[in-house]
């Protein structure tokens, strides 16, 4: 029923035909029942419009809340590269205490194994072409022996995390 217009819609009814009447009384009963299903497809309408743009606000709150927490968590990832070369850098180095030097190496298989869960993957570097999306060149070395564009060695590893790039590997470079 239109919420403006309490009275039932009374237009099919005939001026010919008295509103007392059973002719009367009918099409009026008729009319304010057409005026209901109408009332209700509109009802049913909107309702199927607002499950829409609820589902539609759902999915646009998962995603931006999906989209936060990778971004956060690339963030952390990105704060602890340092620390994970630095481990890399300590594992390079002699020692004569043969222990410690394991202990070293337990700690950073523990966090190389942690951010390997969380999405990290180190960069492919050694032997591959030079792709500047990926490697940053730090030094171009003539070389004759190798193929020009070709990466002889790897200054500082580089990573992806959940397949986008977080830091380029910084690398020599052959060039003819």
């Amino acid at each position: 029923m239109d919420t403006q217009n309490p009275e039932p819609n009374v237009t099919n009814v005939s001026p010919d035909v008295p509103a007392d009447s059973p002719e009367g009384q009918l099409a009026a009963i008729t009319a304010e029942r057409d005026q209901l299903v109408a009332d209700k497809a509109d009802l049913q309408d909107r309702l199927l419009r607002a499950r829409a743009e609820f589902d539609n606000a759902r999915r646009r709150v998962e995603r931006e809340r999906s989209d936060f927490l990778q971004f956060a968590a690339m963030d952390l990832v990105r704060d602890i590269l340092p620390v994970l070369d630095d481990f890399e850098r300590a594992l390079k180095v002699e020692t004569a205490d043969k222990e410690y030097a394991k202990g070293v190496e337990l700690i950073y298989n523990r966090l190389s194994e942690t951010l390997k869960k969380m999405g990290l993957e180190p960069v492919d570097t050694t032997g591959q072409k030079f792709d500047p999306n990926l490697h940053q060149a730090v030094e171009r070395v003539e070389n004759h022996d190798a193929e020009d564009q070709t990466i002889l060695g790897e200054f500082q590893r580089g990573y992806n995390f959940r397949g986008k790039l977080l830091r380029p590997a910084m690398v020599r470079v052959a060039v003819k």
